[in-house]
């Protein structure tokens, strides 16, 4: 089993930043693509940005230019970047890993962007 755990999300103003980590933890035999979701009230969840195991990234149209995705195999840890936020960034943020073992999600971590 592997575990997925976010952290650094939290309330922040317009045009702020703000840094997202998550680890992965248990039996990890080898992690291919890592990835953020978020979801915002009453929508389905959306892909942000996406990291191969070789650091090439795919991001969402939306966050083009604004989010940076980032890994560290060695930690297996995923990192994301967030700067000029805006409140259409509000969401709860997923983080997911495709190992060799299957598919596995973290507990998501609030993403707020109020004045």
């Amino acid at each position: 089993q592997v575990q997925l755990v976010e952290s650094g999300g939290g309330l922040v103003q317009p045009g702020g930043s703000l840094r997202l980590s998550c680890a992965a933890s248990g039996r990890i035999f080898k992690i291919y693509d890592m990835g953020w979701y978020r979801q915002a009230p009453g929508k389905q969840r959306e892909l942000v940005a996406a990291i191969t195991r070789g650091s090439s990234t795919n991001y969402a149209d939306s966050v083009k230019g604004r989010f940076t995705i980032s890994r560290d195999n060695a930690k297996n840890t995923v990192y994301l970047q967030m700067n000029s936020l805006k409140p259409e960034d509000t969401a709860v943020y997923f983080c997911n890993a495709v190992t060799w073992g299957g598919d596995y999600w973290g507990q998501g971590t609030q993403v707020t962007v109020s004045s």
